[in-house]
């Protein structure tokens, strides 16, 4: 073992208080942040050709134009843009990102979408289509996750899983310090939970408790367990997670959370779409819903295998109390009567209006065809991945699949797959990667040219084990090292860069 990796693992078991201290000493000696900001100013000099890749090519406009341009030319410029973009995402190369993509379907999309395009949620009684529109989604979207005559299963249409999530979190809390007092609130989630749990922590003031993964990679109820405390809030549980497609043990977790009276938040922002069809298709689906008597909120993209048009969410809650706790009122200000259910106050009608176009479209026969389709690739691209010894398969997912290995450098197979055509997800702690099955891979031959396009990766790198490759050393610091803050600030000026004219 080298001595920087021999450094990395002790430096990964200090305690992370104790490291944040150890940042900002070593960022007060003098010299250092000026080093620091060269290194970080090199490596993001390599990535702004990638993310700027029309820079000179294009008209840039840092400021206003003094007269307006030609709406032809503006039309012509964004379908060159287009026509480049494209491609990869409809030829399924990409993870994620593009769930449906069929060209009609999207035609049909962007044709409600212009019908719908001067619509605003917030002035209801100009826009009252777009009311009945996201009241519809919400109830379609309840009953398809256990909302039946027996349960109150309410919600709002949100602009993605992120808001759905922010929301509950911030729900959980105020409905904690209005009726038990908890000024000190905290949420128990799995490292495996979506990073928008810790957005919410950050936001909201709360205590992200993390628990650690079994060997299934799922949560750890024993580990849920011992964390609860008289402040905890909230439970957590994901169906699937992003990074290994794997459903926690949600039925044990909600009902962990249950006994002891406080809120459960199941994250099928992934799923909710989906599993509710593998399970009539005859997969093997525990209980994730609200079937489940202790889960008490659920978060479900209608922007993903709902396959409505970026973005759209729903956020469900058991009972219109808890979901009272959600919305914002404002009754003294000078401008009159102010109420939003979301963060935002104006929103975009016509995102919600394709959603509701979308789910009745599309309707149960459909998406149980899309999740047939779905799943049935995924078995193939699992067995494929299987038959490779150098690999091995995070977990037991349905269809986002996270596969590792230990005998090479991941992040470089990765590295070669990109240099092959596709976009996957690098994920760390353990360093993998992860396809996010859509219908753009369905389509005949996508499978078999990823499985060629692997199996030629891994022979690459087993081959070459001096080719550091583009990316992988990036992913494999960002991994690896135990400096956080470092990490933090790279991305930081990461997007400085995608904001940079």
């Amino acid at each position: 073992m080298s001595v920087k990796d021999t450094l990395f693992r002790w430096l990964n078991r200090v305690n992370p208080r104790v490291m944040r201290a150890a940042e900002q000493t070593l960022k007060a000696v003098p010299g250092v942040d000026a080093r620091m900001e060269q290194e970080y100013a090199s490596m993001l000099g390599e990535l702004e050709h990638s993310l700027k890749p029309y820079a000179g090519e294009f008209d840039a406009y840092a400021e206003l134009p003094k007269t307006g341009r030609d709406r032809e030319l503006i039309l012509d410029e964004m379908e060159q843009l287009n026509a480049r973009e494209r491609g990869k995402w409809q030829e399924g190369f990409v993870s994620g990102a593009v769930y449906h993509g069929d060209a009609a379907y999207i035609e049909f999309l962007n044709r409600v979408y212009a019908l719908n395009s001067q619509s605003n949620p917030l002035h209801a009684d100009v826009f009252p289509a777009t009311s009945k529109f996201e009241a519809e989604i919400v109830s379609m979207t309840a009953h398809l996750l256990g909302a039946d005559e027996t349960n109150d299963i309410v919600g709002t249409v949100t602009s993605g899983g992120t808001e759905s999530i922010l929301l509950a979190m911030k729900t959980y809390r105020d409905f904690a310090r209005d009726k038990k007092g908890i000024a000190a609130p905290e949420i128990i989630a799995p490292v495996s939970a979506h990073a928008a749990f810790d957005k919410a922590a950050q936001y909201f003031n709360l205590k992200l408790v993390h628990i650690p993964l079994d060997a299934a990679m799922r949560a750890d109820v024993d580990a849920a367990r011992r964390a609860l405390n008289k402040n905890t809030i909230a439970l957590i549980g994901s169906a699937p997670c992003f990074p290994y497609g794997t459903l926690d043990p949600i039925q044990e977790l909600s009902e962990l959370a249950y006994a002891h009276g406080i809120g459960f938040h199941t994250d099928a922002c992934l799923g909710g779409f989906v599993l509710p069809f593998a399970e009539k298709l005859g997969y093997a689906v525990p209980p994730f819903d609200f079937r489940l008597r202790g889960v008490t909120s659920m978060s479900a993209d209608t922007h993903k295998y709902g396959y409505a048009a970026k973005g759209t969410s729903v956020v469900l809650y058991r009972g219109r109390a808890l979901r009272h706790y959600q919305y914002y009122t404002a009754t003294d200000w000078s401008g009159g009567l102010y109420f939003s259910p979301t963060f935002a106050g104006s929103r975009p009608g016509a995102l919600s209006a394709t959603a509701w176009a979308a789910l009745v479209s599309i309707g149960q026969a459909g998406y149980l065809e899309a999740t047939r389709a779905i799943l049935e690739t995924a078995t193939k691209i699992k067995n494929g991945i299987r038959e490779l010894p150098e690999l091995k398969i995070l977990g037991d997912p349905l269809w986002v699949i996270a596969f590792a290995s230990a005998t090479l450098d991941i992040y470089k197979v990765m590295d070669a797959l990109t240099q092959r055509g596709w976009s996957l997800n690098g994920l760390h702690k353990p360093a993998a990667v992860h396809l996010a099955l859509t219908q753009r891979h369905t389509v005949p031959g996508v499978a078999e040219r990823f499985l060629t396009d692997l199996r030629d990766a891994v022979a690459y790198v087993k081959a070459h084990p001096e080719d550091k490759g583009a990316m992988a050393p990036v992913y494999g610091l960002a991994a690896n090292l135990p400096l956080r803050g470092v990490v933090s600030d790279l991305l930081k000026r990461y997007m400085d860069v995608l904001y940079k004219v």
